[in-house]
């Protein structure tokens, strides 16, 4: 099947006479995904809302659609070992993964198609696309690299190299900062033109999991083993400490697996995922938890917040995804 040829929800009414009034086009106010065969690592919605993709240990990526009955309706195959991170383009016309087969991919989102596999050499745990108008993405590895990879080309085009593994990685919104977590459990903010670490972000007391620019560009939210999610400002000539706010209440276990984080499409709202098998959401201006929601039988592993209407993905250890509107 096509992302092109998917159509929109068709408009109904938001209010049930069985219960409260609903805030979503879903067909329900929870929906069950359920097909992978291993944890579920990873998951991203498009750009228009339509669609899900999740990653998992199962080595396969799924697409799904967010309405209706929430069809899985085509698989991505190619990788041989798990999908650790995954991202959809501005577009919505391509999907890049991280695997722990050493390699990234680019999938063509319409065909299903494995479209390039770049190998940067070891186990690639995030990846991150570029904001810009440069078809541009950076990955991290635990060889202590991160490189810069040109969709248009077959090489990389850039890689800055630290002592500790890259256990998450992002770009700036002008390009220009790569920024680093690793299990030095320090952020590391390099130079692009100088390939020079300009700036770090220290406070962590455990590995970086997990780090998500904020929709503005303005702040840098990053998951670390130690608990503590924090909001970073990682705007230029910043003067003093850039350490912003902390959100408390998400947990990690001996697993150490490599929890994500997100903002919500409006930037007030933060989460990440937890060992509790709980999805805990947090309100940016005040710190405070908004949302402590069960249903997950194992570690959550990432939370992503729809683009335009109030509806959460989860997925777990637990084999299972979850769709609920808020």
């Amino acid at each position: 099947m096509s992302l092109a040829v998917a159509e929109p929800p068709a408009k109904r009414s938001r209010h049930d006479a069985t219960g409260p009034p609903r805030t979503s086009d879903m067909m329900a106010p929870i929906m069950l995904l359920e097909g992978h065969e291993a944890a579920v690592n990873c998951l991203k919605f498009d750009p228009s809302g339509r669609y899900l993709a999740t990653g998992s240990n199962d080595k396969s990526i799924f697409l799904w659609n967010v309405y209706g009955e929430c069809e899985n309706f085509n698989v991505l195959e190619g990788h041989k070992n798990a999908i650790l991170d995954l991202e959809w383009n501005r577009s919505g016309s391509k999907i890049v993964s991280a695997s722990a087969d050493k390699t990234v991919g680019v999938f063509d989102a319409n065909r299903g198609k494995r479209l390039k596999k770049y190998s940067p050499g070891s186990v690639v745990n995030s990846v991150n696309l570029s904001r810009g108008d440069e078809p541009l993405l950076v990955s991290g590895g635990d060889d202590g690299k991160a490189m810069v990879w040109d969709l248009r080309s077959r090489h990389s085009v850039q890689t800055v190299e630290g002592k500790f593994p890259v256990t998450a990685c992002a770009l700036s919104a002008d390009d220009e900062l790569i920024f680093t977590g690793s299990t030095d459990n320090v952020v590391k903010a390099w130079d692009r033109r100088s390939e020079a670490v300009v700036f770090t972000l220290e406070g962590h007391a455990d590995t970086i999991t997990g780090m998500s620019l904020s929709p503005d560009g303005a702040s840098l939210l990053t998951n670390s083993m130690d608990k503590t999610l924090i909001s970073w400002d990682v705007r230029p000539f910043v003067t003093g400490s850039r350490f912003d706010k902390q959100f408390e209440g998400a947990q990690h276990n001996l697993e150490k697996t490599l929890l994500k984080c997100s903002w919500s499409a409006d930037g007030e709202m933060v989460s990440c995922g937890s060992s509790d098998h709980v999805v805990h959401i947090w309100d940016v201006p005040t710190g405070e938890e908004l949302y402590h929601l069960p249903g997950h039988a194992g570690s959550v592993n990432e939370v992503a917040f729809h683009p335009t209407e109030p509806i959460l993905g989860s997925c777990g250890s637990d084999k299972k995804v979850y769709l609920g509107e808020l």
